[in-house]
């Protein structure tokens, strides 16, 4: 198991291209390719960072449990 430092900057990482990669594709499937849809990615990212990182605290805790349930039967 990775040190509790490292999941946590996993976490800030992750969640930080998750929220660039899916408010651009979010806002573009909203917008289409236009200088509006640009001009609003920015602000979608700062709002959608911050809440996909409290987002993944709690999230993160129930996925590790899952996953160590479903691969408990490999070992």
């Amino acid at each position: 198991m990775p040190s509790k430092h490292t999941l946590l900057i996993a976490q800030i990482l992750i969640t930080l291209m998750m929220a660039f990669s899916m408010s651009g594709i979010m806002g573009f499937f909203a917008l289409g390719p236009t200088p509006e849809w640009l001009a609003n990615w920015p602000k979608s990212f700062i709002i959608a960072w911050p809440i996909a990182f409290c987002l993944t605290l709690p999230v993160g805790k129930i996925a590790f449990a899952i996953s160590g349930s479903l691969t408990a039967a490999e070992k």
